[in-house]
C-alpha cells in the first residue's frame, strides 16, 4: 500500500512560483511512474507531468516550459516546481504513483493563482 500526501499549495500571484511536494510512504517512488494532475472545478482531471522510473519526463503542453517535475529518492519524495503561474494554473493538484494495475492517489493540494 503506497500513501501520498502533497503539501506546498496555496495562495500566489501571477508570475510567481510555488514548489510542491509529494511525500510517499510504504514504497519507494523510483519504482513507480509519478505524476501530478490537476482538476480545476467544472473541468476534467488533467495530467500536468510525470515522471518514469528510468527519469523520463512528460508535461502538459500548457505547463510546459514552466513546470519541473522531479524526484528526490532519498526523501522518497515527488517535486513540482511551479514558475511562472497563470491564474488558469488555479486548480486541486493531486499526485500519482502508478505500476503496472497499481495506482494511488493523494489527497490533493490546492493553488490558487490571483492578484
Amino acid at each position: 500500500q503506497v500513501q501520498l500526501v502533497e503539501s506546498g499549495g496555496g495562495l500566489v500571484k501571477p508570475g510567481g512560483s510555488l514548489r510542491l511536494s509529494c511525500a510517499a510512504s510504504g514504497s519507494a517512488v523510483r519504482i513507480y511512474t509519478m505524476s501530478w494532475y490537476r482538476q480545476a472545478p467544472g473541468k476534467q482531471r488533467e495530467l500536468v507531468a510525470s515522471i518514469t522510473s528510468s527519469g523520463t519526463t512528460n508535461y502538459a503542453v500548457s505547463v510546459k516550459g514552466r513546470f519541473t517535475i522531479a524526484r528526490d529518492n532519498a526523501k522518497n519524495t515527488v517535486w513540482l516546481q511551479m514558475n511562472s503561474l497563470k491564474p488558469e494554473d488555479t486548480a486541486v493538484y493531486y499526485c500519482n504513483a502508478r505500476m503496472g494495475i497499481n495506482n494511488y492517489w493523494g489527497q490533493g493540494t490546492q493553488v490558487t493563482v490571483s492578484s
